[in-house]
């Protein structure tokens, strides 16, 4: 053997031992230790069978729009039939956007409670309390039921919990104009995070106790509710596009 094919075997070997060291530094032992983060999933549902309000489409938007600044995906829908089980698989959250009437058949009903039996979440906004009035389960999980509304009109609203991700950036006295809901039923189990002051504007029906939005854990869930959004002035206000943001971190589970 010569001098120089000793030369290249120990140089053939002293890189099979480099590189075998890089490799083991640089890439982990075990690749079942690495795991990467699923992206969360909202579907917005905004069938009307009832009053259809013009800032659907801009809450839809707006929605999307935050999903993708703050990394989740949204699909929207207006088709009861994607309400089914198979389908709802792929998602953590379903948004009824100002939703109204009798929107779901028998099937999608047992869906969305199987949905929301596994852990998942649901947001109702604005409307969604005007959907489905006659269903117990949904009523006491959105939390009210729509009664009426005066003209819409400027008010000051009282922020009762600062803690909630819906509600942290709020100031204790939020004055805005929407179409302030009365309700026939409030579910008296639901953690109040906004109540009106009716001394501010006319037509409230709930004296000194008049919630406009709050939350629970429910049947396994968790659900969100805020009466505001009426118009499609509202989405581009940045407290209410955090507000809103905040309910869907909720409903995915996260409380920061």
């Amino acid at each position: 053997m010569t001098i120089s094919t000793s030369i290249k075997k120990i140089i053939l070997c002293a890189s099979i031992v480099l590189t075998s060291y890089f490799l083991f530094s640089f890439f982990p032992k075990n690749t079942e230790q690495v795991t990467f983060k699923k992206i969360k999933k909202v579907l917005i549902f905004s069938k009307t069978n009832g009053f259809r309000h013009e800032s659907i489409p801009t809450g839809i938007a707006t929605i999307k729009k935050l999903g993708q600044e703050n990394h989740f995906l949204v699909d929207a829908t207006e088709d009861s039939l994607a309400i089914n089980s198979k389908n709802l698989k792929q998602y953590q959250v379903i948004l009824f956007l100002s939703a109204s009437g009798n929107v779901l058949g028998e099937e999608q009903k047992v869906a969305l409670q199987q949905f929301v039996k596994k852990g998942n979440g649901f947001v109702g906004i604005h409307s969604a309390t005007n959907c489905e009035p006659d269903w117990d389960w949904y009523t006491k999980m959105i939390g009210g039921i729509f009664e009426g509304h005066p003209e819409p009109q400027n008010a000051k609203l009282i922020v009762v919990d600062h803690k909630h991700p819906s509600t942290k950036h709020l100031p204790e006295i939020w004055e805005r104009k929407d179409e302030w809901y009365n309700f026939k039923y409030l579910n008296p189990s639901v953690k109040v995070l906004i109540k009106i002051d009716e001394s501010s504007y006319k037509g409230g029906k709930h004296g000194n106790n008049h919630p406009l939005a709050w939350y629970h854990d429910y049947d396994g869930g968790r659900a969100f509710y805020t009466a505001l959004g009426h118009s499609p002035e509202s989405y581009s206000d940045p407290l209410f596009r955090q507000h809103l943001l905040g309910g869907i971190t909720y409903a995915m589970g996260n409380r920061d």
